[in-house]
C-alpha cells in the first residue's frame, strides 16, 4: 500500500483527478489467497465519474487474466453512501465497507489499509509465485503491470532500472583481472573517439595509456594507408612503430602528441595539392644526341628513365646523381617498367630487352613485334607488350630468362598505344579511337569502347574503372563493365599524352606542355559541376609532356624539353606554405 506522500502526489498526478476530488481513495485492500483461491488477487480503484470502483482481479498461477467488477460504498453502522454526506475536504470515514460484485458473488472488504506485516506477507507471497514463473511469463506480467499504472509511476521504474541497463563494463574488465579485452575493445574506436574515450574517467584513461593505444591507432593507420606509410617513412617515426614490446619504445603520451601532428600534415599536403604549392626539382637530361624523355618509373630510391637517343638512365632520388647508363637498343627507348628484379624495356627498334635492375646486364631480348613496341606491363607471371604493328602479345613469364608467347590479340585498325591488366581483363587504346576489352584467362575478346573523336594515346585501369587521353583532347572515365562512359574532361589544348589515377585524382600531362590535377570523386558524381573538376594545371615544362607518375606526395614528370621534374607537395619552404593566391616553386637544378 502507498504511504501518505504517494497520496498527496497522485493527487497532483495527471489522472484527471482533482486534488479537492473527494472520491480519491487509496487502492483498495484484498484478503490474502486462501485455499479456495490460492492463485486469485484483486486490485480496486474508484472511478471519480460513476462513484464505483472498478475492481480487477488477477489471476497468478495461470499466466493473468482481468475481470471487471463493480463496488458500492456502505458505511458501518448505516445503509447509506459514504461520498453522500462527507464534506469535499473531508477523506472517507475509516470503517468504510464495501461491497464487491462481480456478477455471480459479492463479498464485503474494508478500505482500511492492512497492517504493514500483512502487506509484507502478501508481497513476499506474490515474490514467490513470480519466482516461479518463466521468463517470458515473468516479462508478460510485468507489462500488464507497468501498462496499468500512471505517468508518475512509470519516471520511478524508469529511474529504477536506468542504472540497472548502464554498466561500465570497461572499468569492470581489469577488475576481473581482463585488461587485455577492456583495451581490445578500445583499440577499435577512431580518434576523435578515443579522445572522447580518455574523459570518461580515470579507469578509461588508465587503460589507454597502459595498453598504448595511440600506438596501436597509429600503426592500423600506417598499415592500411599508403599516405600514412609514406609518412611514416618521411618523416622518421616509422622508427617508434612495431616493436614487439612496449617497452622498446616511447610512452603513450608521445604517441597522443604525435597524432594530432600527423594530422597536421596531412592536411597540410591536401592544401598544397589543391593551391598548387610545391618544391620543384629539375633533373636535366641533355646530352649530345638526346632528344627527349620518353620515359619514366620511381620508386623512394632511384629513378628510372628511357631516353630518346636509346639509353635508359638510372638517377639516385635524393640526390639526382645518374648512377647508370644502360645501353643496347638500337633505338628510342618508349616504354619501361621494372620490378625488385628486373628492369622490361620496349624500344622503336622492333624488341623487347629484360635487363637485371642491379647490375644493368640484360638477361633476355625478345623478338616479336614488326615494329616500335610503344607500350608493356608485366605483373604476377604475365606480360602484355603493343606495338605500332596493330597487334598486342601475351607472355607468360616464367622468370627473366624464361618468357614465353602464349597469345596474339588482332582487332585494331590502328597502332596500339597503351595496354593495361589485371586478373579479370586486359585493356588496350590505339590509334584508331578505340578501347577493346579482352579477358586476361582466355585472350578473348569481351567488348569496345567508342567515344573519343581522336586516337586514344594513354590509359590506366583498375578495379572496373578506365580513364583514357586523346588527341581530341579530351580525358574519358569509363565503366569497363558495361562500357558507359562516365564523364569527359576538357581543359588540355592538346593531345594527352599521359595519364595516372588513384583513389583522390586523375594527373594528366599533355603536349600542350601542361600537367593537370582532377577531382576524381567529383568527376565520378554527374551533379559535380565541370569547371569545379580541374584543381590545379601546373605549368613547368617547355616541350610536350611524354610521361608521369604520381603518389601521395609528388608528381615526376619527363618531356620532350629533355627533363625530369619532380614536383613535392610534402617538403613545402614556410615562405611558400604562406602563399595562398599563386602557386609557389623552390627550384633544385641538377644537371647531367
Amino acid at each position: 500500500m502507498e504511504s501518505e506522500a504517494a497520496h498527496d502526489q497522485m493527487k497532483k498526478s495527471k489522472c484527471g483527478i482533482s486534488k479537492r476530488d473527494p472520491s480519491l481513495i487509496k487502492p483498495v485492500p484484498f484478503p490474502s489467497p486462501t485455499a479456495n483461491n490460492h492463485s486469485q488477487r484483486r486490485l480496486g480503484l474508484l472511478s471519480p465519474q460513476d462513484g464505483k470502483i472498478k475492481i480487477w482481479s488477477v489471476i497468478l498461477q495461470n499466466k493473468q487474466t482481468f475481470r471487471k467488477c463493480e463496488i458500492r460504498s456502505y458505511q458501518s453502522q448505516e445503509n447509506t453512501s459514504v461520498m453522500e454526506d462527507q464534506n469535499e475536504d473531508e477523506s472517507p470515514k475509516k470503517n468504510t465497507l464495501w461491497q464487491i460484485s462481480n456478477g455471480t458473488s459479492s463479498v464485503i472488504v474494508s478500505r482500511k489499509r492492512p497492517s504493514e506485516g500483512n502487506y509484507q506477507k502478501e508481497k513476499d507471497l506474490c515474490i514467490k509465485y513470480f519466482d516461479q514463473w518463466s521468463e517470458s511469463d515473468q516479462v508478460e506480467f510485468v507489462e500488464h503491470l507497468i501498462s496499468r499504472m500512471c505517468h508518475y509511476q512509470h519516471g520511478h521504474i524508469n529511474s529504477y532500472l536506468k542504472p540497472m541497463l548502464q554498466r561500465d563494463f570497461i572499468t569492470a574488465l581489469p577488475e576481473q583481472g581482463l585488461d587485455h579485452i577492456a583495451e581490445n575493445i578500445l583499440s577499435y574506436l577512431d580518434a576523435r573517439s578515443l579522445c572522447a574515450a580518455e574523459l570518461v574517467c580515470k579507469e578509461w584513461q588508465r587503460v589507454i595509456s597502459e595498453g598504448m593505444l595511440w600506438k596501436k591507432l597509429i600503426e592500423r593507420m600506417v598499415r592500411t594507408d599508403p599516405l600514412w606509410k609514406g609518412l611514416s617513412e618521411r618523416r622518421g617515426w616509422d622508427q617508434y612503430l612495431f616493436k614487439n614490446r612496449p617497452t622498446d619504445g616511447p610512452p603513450n603520451s608521445f604517441y597522443r602528441s604525435l597524432y594530432p601532428k600527423i594530422i597536421q600534415d596531412i592536411e597540410t599536403i591536401e592544401s598544397n595539392w589543391r593551391c598548387g604549392r610545391h618544391n620543384l626539382q629539375r633533373i636535366q637530361c641533355r646530352s649530345e644526341n638526346s632528344k627527349g624523355v620518353y620515359c619514366l618509373q620511381y620508386d623512394d630510391e632511384k629513378i628510372i628513365s628511357g631516353l630518346r637517343d636509346n639509353s635508359i638512365k638510372i638517377w639516385d632520388k635524393t640526390s639526382l646523381e645518374c648512377l647508370k647508363v644502360l645501353t643496347g637498343h638500337t633505338g628510342s627507348v618508349l616504354c619501361l617498367q621494372y620490378d625488385e628484379r628486373v628492369i622490361v624495356t620496349g624500344s622503336s627498334d622492333s624488341t623487347v630487352r629484360v635487363w637485371d635492375v642491379n647490375t644493368g646486364e640484360v638477361l633476355n631480348t625478345l623478338i616479336h613485334h614488326n615494329e616500335a613496341v610503344l607500350h608493356l606491363r608485366f605483373s604476377n607471371g604475365l606480360m602484355v607488350t603493343c606495338s605500332k604493328d596493330r597487334s598486342i602479345a601475351v607472355w607468360d613469364m616464367a622468370s627473366a630468362t624464361d618468357i614465353t608467347l602464349r597469345r596474339v590479340l588482332v582487332g585494331h585498325r590502328a597502332a596500339v598505344n597503351v595496354v593495361d591488366f589485371d586478373d579479370k581483363y586486359i585493356v588496350s587504346a590505339s590509334g584508331d579511337r578505340t578501347i577493346k576489352v579482352w579477358s586476361t584467362s582466355t585472350c578473348e575478346f569481351v567488348r569496345t569502347l567508342n567515344g573519343h573523336k581522336r586516337g586514344i594515346a594513354c590509359l590506366q585501369y583498375r578495379d572496373r574503372l578506365v580513364v583514357s587521353g586523346s588527341s581530341d583532347n579530351t580525358i574519358r572515365l569509363w565503366d569497363i563493365e558495361c562500357g558507359a562512359c562516365l564523364r569527359v574532361l576538357e581543359g588540355h589544348e592538346e593531345l594527352v599524352r599521359c595519364i595516372r589515377f588513384d583513389n583522390k585524382r586523375i594527373v594528366s600531362g599533355a603536349y600542350d606542355g601542361k600537367i593537370k590535377v582532377w577531382d576524381l570523386q567529383a568527376a565520378l558524381d554527374p551533379r559535380a559541376p565541370a569547371s569545379t573538376l580541374c584543381l590545379r594545371t601546373l605549368v613547368e615544362h617547355s616541350g610536350r609532356v611524354f610521361r608521369l607518375q604520381f603518389d601521395e606526395f609528388q608528381i615526376i614528370s619527363s618531356s620532350h624539353d629533355d627533363t625530369i621534374l619532380i614536383w613535392d607537395f610534402l617538403n613545402v619552404p614556410p615562405s611558400a606554405q604562406n602563399e595562398t593566391r599563386s602557386p609557389s616553386r623552390t627550384y633544385t637544378y641538377i644537371s647531367r
